[in-house]
């Protein structure tokens, strides 16, 4: 179980083992710079903050909870740095290759040449890299990373039904620039807490 083992790392990490750090960081790397990516939308952003990611574990070690999942922490200061990372530069960004994908892999066609394909990948990237920042997170949390609505209510601090509203009009807005008619994806699966 993945949980168990990071619980085991965390507490090597709290004693000052640097290896443990790199263990982690092997096992998570991948999720959060998908995040971080996704987030930004700049491959060098994305590289640095997942930098920033596990130096703020290192620093941070003993306020980690090791009886707890360690990747709603990574999620949480991952997604906070990037937030930071967009307000500092104020500026439109490359769209998410990740995200292009997911969002058009159900819409490809086996008869589709891969020049058709790029043209819609670049399409669904505009779409998504045009979303305000806050439905952008949500829609990357839900779609790429497959956070349920309580986890990401619980990794942005933010009400359960502000998060079912940013994926609400995040989809809207999706579904007018690329112009479907039909829902995208899953759809929300409102909870029961």
């Amino acid at each position: 179980m993945k949980s168990s083992e990071d619980s085991v790392l965390i507490i090597r990490l709290q004693e000052g083992d640097l290896e443990a750090l790199g263990d982690l960081f092997d096992r998570h790397r991948q999720m959060v710079y998908r995040t971080a990516l996704s987030v930004t939308c700049d491959e060098s952003a994305a590289a640095d903050l997942l930098q920033d990611t596990f130096l703020r574990l290192y620093r941070f070690a003993d306020r980690v909870d090791p009886s707890r999942p360690l990747e709603p922490w990574l999620y949480r200061v991952t997604t906070n740095l990037a937030y930071t990372w967009i307000k500092r530069r104020k500026r439109w960004w490359k769209a998410v290759q990740d995200m292009a994908d997911w969002l058009s892999r159900d819409k490809r066609n086996s008869s589709e040449s891969p020049v058709q394909l790029n043209e819609e990948r670049q399409i669904v990237q505009q779409a998504v890299a045009a979303l305000p920042t806050p439905q952008r997170v949500v829609i990357v949390s839900y779609y790429i990373n497959d956070l349920s609505i309580q986890e990401i209510s619980e990794i942005l601090s933010i009400p359960v039904g502000t998060v079912k509203s940013r994926l609400h009009y995040g989809r809207q807005t999706l579904k007018k620039k690329l112009g479907l008619h039909q829902d995208l994806g899953k759809e929300v699966a409102y909870e029961v807490s």
